[in-house]
């Protein structure tokens, strides 16, 4: 027989592709800081346009309101007749250059000093809306010189409204002084408002964002060390939420890591030993050939279970590594007595002869399994061997009797086989991961591969194997469905008898 290397794993590490650096570019509290000064500036100006308006409309209004104070004045006088220098001297206190009033059908000029040639502007605040305010207010902004206007407003007593002509320089004035007012404010509450959100962000949000960035970056560079996983802080918003899934995900990362690593570490172990192994299997092998030759009754009923050992031993060897580098073959499925599996996983299990463990096998009579009989084997003595080894790792002084006990039942298309012990049953804190690789070896050289490779085994099968709550030891049940029958071969196969 000639000897066959085990290929090591396929998943090979990839050479890492080094990563394009990243030009250092303004960080997320410079951008943050940046955007949140011109929104501010930008609030600014939107209080500033109505603020500007209403400014404009109030002096406008405080001019109508001192005419109107000046009116009652010259109106009181006998006759009408004010003196010229008394009536320069109320328009000089008024800023205006002409009072006038509409009585009727007539209009009464109560005062007027230095009259301009024409009138350049007419402003009537009797129906003027917001909008006209806003276009107003920032057109006599942006005009020079000293244009004369005419307000036109609401008057007290029996007139119907007043005018005033005034010049427009002194309101000009006003307002850009009250615009610079508005301004340095706005600059001051701009900085201060952008400073304490930069400041309340930056602590809520940016800084926790640098954590996870930090750690998102430490954990690339080393993700096998533990101490690179993020410990995540108690808040309870959306932050909080990504540290723990962060953290629970780098953790889980990093276990899978390890079992690859374990998966390349037993990969590449076998495969230095498996040259020398295979030839001392098959060394044994050629032995066993010529025991068979041996009319010893004894050696001739021994003989073919030797031969059959070594060679499982042999496919063993050359499937050992398929858990971690490719699936298990497919199944071999065929209908099989289970009762002569079971004798032969007993006595490979080296049961037949201890006699310190009970073996029970309560099979129905004639119980047939739909499956491949050599993973079926290899599933069951999986199984037997644990329940031996927990049997084993008792205290010497434990109470009641050390057994192992197989089942087995059938529930119309369905094969149900059961391997339990009385042994100290399977710990809770291993039955999560109960079905995982190296998770559950708890003795010392234990690979914790054995219910892995079951579960995937029965699972080709279209099958289910699960540990059974609320028994003494353990129980898992194995349950293996009969494969689905083609109604249209059988018919062929009967046509055909």
């Amino acid at each position: 027989m000639a000897a066959t290397d085990l290929q090591p794993p396929q998943d090979l590490p990839t050479p890492e592709v080094p990563r394009a650096r990243v030009p250092q570019r303004l960080g997320l509290s410079g951008k943050l800081l940046l955007l949140t000064i011109p929104l501010v500036m930008i609030a600014a100006i939107l209080l500033y346009v109505p603020a500007i308006a209403n400014f404009w409309v109030n002096r406008l209004n405080d001019r109508v309101a001192a005419a109107n104070t000046a009116a009652l004045v010259l109106d009181a006088a006998p006759s009408g007749m004010v003196p010229e220098s008394l009536a320069r001297q109320i328009l000089k206190s008024i800023n205006a250059r002409a009072v006038a009033i509409k009585l009727g059908q007539q209009r009464r000029l109560l005062a007027s000093a230095d009259l301009p040639a024409a009138i350049d502007h007419d402003i009537d605040l009797r129906d003027m809306t917001a909008w006209q305010a806003i276009t107003g207010s920032f057109q006599m902004m942006l005009e020079t010189g000293n244009q004369a206007i005419r307000i036109v407003g609401p008057s007290v007593g029996s007139a119907q409204f007043i005018e005033v002509v005034t010049d427009e320089l002194p309101l000009r004035q006003a307002m850009y002084r009250f615009s610079r007012n508005v301004v340095v404010v706005a600059l001051i509450i701009a900085v201060l408002t952008a400073g304490l959100v930069y400041l309340a962000l930056h602590y809520l949000f940016v800084r926790p964002m640098r954590r996870l960035t930090a750690s998102l970056v430490g954990f690339h560079e080393n993700p096998e060390s533990s101490a690179r996983i993020i410990v995540p802080s108690q808040r309870g918003d959306e932050i909080g939420v990504a540290e723990r899934e962060l953290s629970d995900m780098q953790r889980d990362l990093m276990s899978m890591l390890h079992q690859k690593s374990r998966l390349a570490a037993l990969g590449l172990a076998v495969s230095k030993i498996n040259h020398d192994l295979r030839n001392l299997l098959a060394s044994a092998q050629l032995l066993s050939d010529q025991l068979a030759t041996v009319p010893d009754p004894r050696v001739q009923r021994f003989a073919p279970k030797l031969v059959r050992s070594l060679e499982r031993a042999i496919a063993f060897c050359q499937s050992t590594l398929s858990y971690g580098r490719a699936q298990e073959a497919a199944p071999d499925r065929r209908l099989i007595p289970i009762e002569p599996v079971v004798l032969e996983v007993r006595e490979t299990a080296g049961l037949a002869s201890d006699a310190s463990i009970a073996w029970v096998a309560a099979i129905e009579r004639g119980l047939s399994v739909d499956a491949d009989p050599d993973q079926l084997f290899r599933v069951l003595l999986n199984l037997v061997r644990n329940a031996a080894q927990a049997l084993e790792s008792q205290a010497s002084g434990a109470v009641g009797p050390q057994q192992i006990r197989i089942t087995g039942k059938r529930e119309g298309a369905v094969a149900i086989l059961e391997v339990s012990d009385t042994g100290p049953g399977v710990p809770e804190k291993t039955r999560q991961h109960l079905f995982e690789a190296f998770q559950t070896s708890g003795r010392p050289g234990g690979s914790g591969l054995g219910l892995a490779i079951a579960a995937e085994l029965i699972r080709a099968h279209g099958g289910d194997i699960h540990l059974v709550e609320g028994t003494i030891g353990a129980t898992f049940r194995i349950v293996i469905p009969d494969r689905p029958v083609e109604l249209l071969t059988i018919r062929n196969e009967r046509a055909r008898a």
